[in-house]
């Protein structure tokens, strides 16, 4: 009898329920579900609906049911620093805030006021962002003091879809590491920071790790869906479970999880918070099995995906992409720069980018495509240089997961740039990633290892080579 596994995927644009299974020795994937999500303006503030997106679980679970194909388990992952606050009857206080909302202005000096930039990496060896919870704590504290005061429960977003799964509230390990107040060396909670900071200690839960059981749904959900099974802990942080699909047996790996947000790094089994470290701006984000993702965050596909609502409406991105490709303009932009997080108008930053350092200005979505494009590709290649001297290891391949590995446009350019030859898939390393974990805690797979084996075989993966022209690749 075949047993499948649910991953329940979601993102910043889109979330999807993929079940997986076992075929031999392969990992064979069906999508069951798919749905949109976005940020949306509510009372001032950019928010999530996690009510929205709770129903959607929901539904995708049932449509499970309908083709009799019932999970073992099921596992959620999604964006990570972002939270909701449970009041003492475990009631929503508040607007579950997106990272993107401008809340955290201002919010880094307020922290660095009572724990110095230098300490904060030193104690969490995480990358300064200030979208990270940190400084959206300090917002609160600063703004809403009400909201932490009724607080009994802070929950990572999906810490809190599966709460409302199972009833049971945990603080998951790799989303938690990117609130930037995790300890690398203890692997729980800094609670002597948080008390300096000024935040309830009592709100945050204890810290799982991926594979663990946090139990069977509710009865009410039971009843709901008409089936029950295991929840299971994945690495809830998309990248999280995005590395753990990454197809190689090496132990020293560069790569690129590549979706809205392009996440650059390798694996190490300790964490790097040097000065040197942090002035690279790298972070030492929780993986599995207590591995550290030193990677770098960087703007990534989030700045195509902006351009492409604002200026190319009835394009896809093939079009776009080859559109870019027959521009010859040699503007570069600083994707990292914060103005490109939220900006009101992608298309017009870029443009002001390119004038304040007096490049041509791109017009159009073709410029403008490539110019982002080609920027992000000299980002990659910066990166590499810089984890490379810090680690003291070179690298001579970089393996890009995620939904950027069909971007083959983008790959072209990164094999390029950085004379490396690039291998990209599988593309729904996400899912697969949770799956894995998954299939790991259910005995399936016996460890990190064999399931990366696993993937190798089971899911399509194309080569770029760093000495051939591969733009007219323009998928």
């Amino acid at each position: 009898m075949e047993q499948y596994y649910l991953a329940i995927d979601i993102g910043a644009s889109s979330g999807r329920h993929i079940l997986g299974r076992k075929e031999g020795e392969r990992m064979v994937l069906e999508e069951i579900h798919r749905f949109p999500n976005g940020m949306t303006e509510k009372n001032g503030e950019l928010v999530w609906d996690v009510d929205g997106l709770f129903a959607e679980i929901k539904a995708g679970m049932k449509k499970c049911a309908v083709q009799g194909k019932i999970p073992v388990s099921v596992g959620i992952d999604t964006w990570a620093v972002d939270f909701v606050l449970l009041d003492e009857e475990n009631k929503r206080i508040g607007n579950a805030v997106a990272y993107r909302d401008a809340r955290t202005r201002g919010m880094d000096d307020e922290v660095y006021r009572i724990v110095p930039e230098e300490e904060l990496y030193r104690r969490t060896g995480i990358q300064k962002q200030i979208f990270n919870t940190v400084y959206q704590l300090m917002a609160l504290k600063k703004r809403q003091p009400q909201q932490l005061a009724k607080a009994r429960k802070l929950l990572m977003i999906p810490d809190y879809f599966h709460y409302l799964l199972t009833g049971t509230a945990a603080a998951e390990y790799t989303n938690a590491t990117t609130t930037q107040l995790v300890g690398p060396e203890t692997k729980t909670w800094d609670m002597e920071l948080i008390k300096r900071l000024g935040y309830p200690e009592e709100i945050f839960q204890r810290i799982k790790t991926p594979g663990t059981m946090l139990g069977n749904l509710t009865e009410d959900l039971q009843k709901e869906l008409g089936y029950d099974c295991k929840v299971i802990l994945p690495a809830t942080h998309d990248t999280g479970s995005a590395v753990m699909a990454v197809p190689s047996g090496k132990e020293d790996v560069l790569y690129i999880s590549s979706g809205t947000w392009s996440l650059m790094g390798t694996e190490l089994m300790r964490a790097d918070c040097s000065e040197e470290s942090k002035l690279h701006n790298l972070t030492n984000e929780g993986g599995y099995d207590f591995r550290f993702r030193y990677l770098k965050n960087i703007m990534g596909l989030w700045m195509i995906q902006s351009v492409k609502k604002e200026i190319g409406q009835n394009m896809d991105y093939g079009t776009i992409c080859r559109l870019a490709s027959e521009e010859t303009i040699a503007s570069l932009v600083d994707c990292n720069e914060e103005r490109f997080l939220s900006p009101a108008s992608m298309t017009a930053e870029v443009q002001h980018a390119c004038r304040d350092s007096g490049q041509e200005v791109p017009e159009g979505i073709g410029q403008t495509a490539a110019v982002i494009y080609n920027s992000l590709a000299e980002c990659y290649a910066r990166t590499i240089g810089e984890i490379e001297e810090i680690t003291g290891k070179q690298y001579d391949r970089i393996h890009i997961v995620g939904g950027g590995a069909n971007a083959g446009y983008l790959t072209g350019l990164t094999a390029k740039a950085t004379k490396r030859t690039v291998i990209a898939g599988p593309i729904e390393a996400t899912a697969i990633g949770n799956i894995a974990a998954q299939m790991i805690a259910g005995g399936e797979l016996r460890d990190l290892k064999e399931a990366r084996e696993c993937i190798y075989r089971s899911f399509p993966m194309e080569i770029y080579n760093k000495n051939i022209d591969n733009r007219k690749d323009n998928k």
